[in-house]
């Protein structure tokens, strides 16, 4: 099963459709960087991409640390 998961961006309506299982996990991370019931500026999507690009970036930074203490 897919649920679809909107966002308004800029006046404009998006819909994505998601698995059930990952719908849950996918709203809770949109509502920290997004009005989830409102207008969201292209600015605030910017912002929110950058800081999770951010994020992998670190997280991939840890996990190639750990590969190399383990490569040791």
């Amino acid at each position: 099963m897919s649920k679809k998961i909107g966002l308004h961006i800029s006046g404009r309506r998006f819909d994505v459709d998601v698995e059930d299982d990952f719908a849950k996990f996918l709203t809770q991370e949109m509502s920290q960087d997004f009005k989830l019931e409102g207008n969201n500026d292209v600015k605030t999507l910017l912002q929110a991409y950058v800081r999770k690009v951010h994020a992998l970036y670190t997280q991939e930074s840890k996990i190639e640390e750990i590969v190399e203490k383990i490569e040791k």
